[in-house]
């Protein structure tokens, strides 16, 4: 289980960017909601804590659990629906067992786990209808789950995480190609179908936000939260108003954007430290999405290359939705960003997530090995 390393191997800019990153969220989280900053301060200890553990053990060892962990992620999900669901502005994501979290955070990384073996496992044949059939299957169980929390967010990330996992292991450009000629066109008709009246594909909350998204004359009541977070960004210019500001003209301040220390804290961000500060978030979810793709690049085997590779595209894409949502680009989903928005689920699994990622850089394929 646990190995000799070199700590040559140890990748310290992963760590580093990563606390500077959750650091520069602690700041950020004080000035929107000065209550839960010290919830998010014990959140980066039990997440540096939580990553040195875990870096330290043999992810082959934890691979060798793969289908309990597989089994555990869909249990967390299905515990959503029983009276242990906790019910907050219209979805139950939440579960509450002593302590209240979020199981769909849980199970991105436990799925990442997962499929990281049972990919590489059968990597020979994964352009076989029966493989891919089952990833399929396998993965459509616990994204129907998120889905039904509601969480579209969250079942559009994971969804885009498998799908990265079967190109890095090898899935065929053909494949690849028709999935991406089928998906361009079915996103089209599934916004031409939503726009029209009394449509039952989505639910009323879901298709609210689209259409606040694309009309937001037409819906101010849906739109108003995204409307004002641009307005919040813009309104930062190069440096911002500062942290903890009193600006009578504030977005924050005035109390228009509603829980901004969670999924919308990109717009504090910009309304308070201006170009500067976005620049130098965006700039740091780029450093550790690269490190995570350079451990993959050398990992040891197939299956080390999916987990860095996995977890680069959930913090890659996760960040992507989030500044995008925020900034007007996207419809409002709901989604926090990586190392910054507060939430003790979210930021101790991805630090877990970070831990696993180390482990495979401490464990490199050297010249001349085979994988």
């Amino acid at each position: 289980m646990l190995k000799q390393y070199k700590i040559r191997d140890y990748h310290f800019r992963l760590v580093i960017y990563v606390t500077a990153l959750t650091i520069l969220g602690i700041f950020v989280i004080g000035s929107a909601e000065k209550s839960v900053q010290n919830k998010q301060i014990l959140g980066l200890i039990l997440g540096l804590v939580t990553m040195t553990v875990v870096s330290l053990v043999d992810y082959n060892f934890i691979l060798k659990f793969s289908w309990f962990i597989y089994l555990l992620g869909v249990g967390l999900l299905l515990l959503i629906f029983t009276p242990l669901g906790y019910y907050n502005m219209g979805a139950t994501r939440w579960i509450t067992i002593g302590i209240r979290f979020q199981p769909s955070e849980i199970a991105k990384i436990l799925m990442i786990l997962f499929f990281s073996y049972f990919l590489s496992k059968h990597h020979e044949k994964i352009n076989s209808f029966k493989i891919l059939f089952a990833s399929l299957i396998l993965a459509g169980i616990p994204l129907f789950l998120i889905y039904k929390e509601p969480d579209l967010s969250t079942t559009i990330v994971t969804a885009l995480i498998f799908a990265s996992l079967l190109f890095l292991a090898g899935l065929s450009y053909k494949i690849v190609i028709g999935a991406i000629a089928v998906a361009v066109p079915s996103v089209v008709v599934l916004i031409s179908m939503v726009l029209q009246p009394d449509q039952t594909i989505l639910s009323k909350n879901q298709a609210q936000r689209i259409l606040g998204w694309l009309q937001p004359e037409k819906y101010p009541n849906t739109a108003y939260q995204q409307q004002n977070s641009i307005m919040a960004v813009g309104s930062g210019q190069l440096f911002g108003k500062g942290l903890n500001n009193t600006d009578i003209a504030s977005v924050k301040n005035g109390n228009f954007i509603s829980e901004s220390q969670t999924d919308f804290i990109f717009a504090i961000v910009g309304e308070e430290l201006g170009f500067v500060g976005t620049l130098t978030v965006i700039v740091l979810l780029l450093l550790i999405t690269i490190e995570c793709l350079l451990i993959a690049r050398k990992a040891r085997n197939l299956s080390g290359k999916l987990i860095a590779g996995g977890i680069a595209a959930l913090i890659g894409f996760q960040g992507f939705v989030n500044i995008c949502v925020v900034t007007g680009l996207m419809p409002n989903t709901g989604l926090p960003l990586p190392f910054v928005s507060y939430g003790l689920t979210s930021l101790v699994t991805l630090f877990a997530g970070i831990g696993i990622v180390l482990n495979v850089g401490l464990q490199p394929r050297r010249y001349g090995q085979e994988e």
